[in-house]
């Protein structure tokens, strides 16, 4: 059966997404390895030159493929708004990650059509792991199918976040203690790596307290190809509210209620 026009538009954009998420994740490991120098933006977090250059890269090659398609960028804002399609990129996410030489960091791309998320690309270039995802068509890890895991009680779950530190400093802070102390085991393998992990069935939970459209735009395709479930903390399924949970699907209402805890 020959696809329809939608899903032949998805695939499309899956396929060229996956392309440029490789291209530019093989020009940021010609910057990967050792300490990286460093400008800190308005909000101090760090941006170095391997992420300018690479969310450079995917926008002339959107651009030249398709003029009329927006892209906002974490770097370097929006083009084109208002468009049909956007392009939404994370060049570099877990930029300290990657200035320490730590391999935990991706090339994220997601894409949205009329507001909707449907496409999503992670790219790991130091571990040559690479999710990909677009609605209907699936969850990929290096091509091959993939699904979350069956764990289906906390008891036995893995459940992730990026610094403790920092959700114990804010409302969530007693119910992400009463995760841990509920779960088999948490750790800190976090930004968009821990997403990976729930995403592959390697982990079951990960709390992004804080994220932008571009830190989440692919995991909500992935996760919902994958059989999981990606929302805020409150449980609205979007991108664009400022906090991202990732789990299993089997174990997400279980793990918003946590959070609520007081």
């Amino acid at each position: 059966m020959n696809d329809s026009p939608d899903r032949a538009e998805r695939r499309e954009l899956l396929d060229f997404a996956v392309t440029l998420a490789r291209l530019a994740g093989d020009h940021t490991l010609q910057y990967f390895g050792g300490v990286v120098d460093h400008d800190a933006k308005g909000d101090g977090s760090p941006v170095t030159i391997a992420d300018r250059e690479a969310e450079r890269l995917i926008r002339a090659e959107v651009t030249k493929r398709y003029p009329e398609h927006a892209v906002l960028g974490e770097e370097f804002g929006e083009s084109n708004p208002g468009a049909r399609v956007r392009w939404i990129l994370d060049p570099i996410d877990a930029t300290r990650s990657f200035m320490r030489g730590v391999p935990l960091y991706g090339v994220l791309i997601g894409i949205e059509i009329n507001g909707d998320t449907v496409v999503g690309v992670a790219n790991y270039p130091p571990l040559s792991e690479l999710v990909a995802a677009a609605s209907g068509l699936g969850c990929t890890l290096n091509g091959s199918p993939v699904t979350v895991s069956p764990v289906h009680t906390l008891d036995q779950a893995v459940v992730l976040t990026t610094d403790v530190e920092r959700i114990l400093s804010m409302p969530e802070g007693p119910g992400w203690r009463s995760l841990q102390q509920r779960c088999a085991f948490s750790r800190t393998w976090g930004d968009c790596y821990g997403h990976l992990l729930v995403a592959t069935g390697r982990a079951e939970v990960m709390v992004d307290p804080i994220m932008n459209p571009w830190d989440a735009a692919p995991f909500l395709p992935i996760m919902t190809e994958a059989g999981g479930r990606f929302t805020t903390r409150e449980g609205v399924t979007t991108i664009h509210g400022g906090s991202g949970i990732s789990t299993n699907g089997l174990l997400h209402d279980e793990v918003l209620a946590a959070l609520r805890t007081e």
